[in-house]
């Protein structure tokens, strides 16, 4: 389980008569083993800094993160530095891919920055590979592929630890209803594995699929009604 308690983000921004941009008000979020939470909203309602603060990618100002047991702010970096390794699936919305590295290096990455316990090996990653359909690129550089192929790039390299917590934002944004349905079921297989998932998405198809439907409004969530989560533009 992973859960937000009382996290909170602000920046430096002018804004009207302040200074200060409050991006999330104080928050509570809860993710359950074994479910798809999708959370929606307009841009610009926190979304994304909320699934930042909860990745250990950025400091809350106040509040904690627990995975588990362990609050993940209190850890060094380094610590922290491998449990998003080993236990945290982040798919951002920005493209994240390693110009130098092939597709099929871009994906094996997390498994061969610390040593341990057994891990993926290049058959797995090609097999991943093959599952989001660009098991063909593997050997092609980063700088070669379309949008969609790096997305999906980004989504076999999140899955291929098999975390424990998966979150994603916007992870079929730029897909076709073909690999949209690839990704869904690679989420819901994950979550029947145990894995605890949040999507961010505007997609009313792949919101669909969520067990837990929130909705974020300037800052805040809310659980909103089967009509108000996917607003027309």
């Amino acid at each position: 389980m992973l859960r937000a308690e009382g996290i909170s983000k602000q920046f430096i921004r002018k804004r009207g008569e302040s200074n200060v941009f409050t991006a999330v008000e104080k928050t509570d979020l809860c993710l359950l083993p074994g479910k798809i939470t999708v959370l929606s909203g307009h841009s610009g309602s926190g979304k994304s800094t909320l699934l930042n603060m909860i990745a250990g990618l950025l400091t809350p100002d106040s509040g904690k993160v627990y995975l588990g047991d362990e609050d993940l702010y209190s850890m060094s970096d380094e610590q922290l530095s491998r449990i998003r390794n080993q236990k945290l699936g982040v798919i951002p919305q920005i493209r994240s891919a390693l110009s130098s590295l092939t597709t099929l290096e871009n994906v094996l990455l997390p498994s061969m920055l610390y040593e341990g316990a057994a891990k993926p090996d290049r058959r797995e990653a090609l097999a991943m590979l093959d599952r989001f359909g660009i098991a063909d690129l593997a050997d092609v550089m980063p700088s070669e592929l379309s949008g969609g192929e790096l997305r999906r790039m980004a989504i076999a390299r999140a899955l291929l630890m098999r975390p424990e917590v998966i979150l994603a934002d916007e992870p079929t944004g730029d897909l076709d209803d073909e690999n949209t349905a690839r990704v869904l079921a690679a989420f819901r297989e994950a979550a029947g594995a145990g894995a605890a998932v949040l999507m961010i998405t505007h997609d009313r198809d792949a919101g669909s699929c969520g067990d837990v439907r929130l909705r974020m409004s300037a800052g805040k969530i809310e659980e909103p009604s089967p009509l108000s989560l996917f607003p027309s533009p």
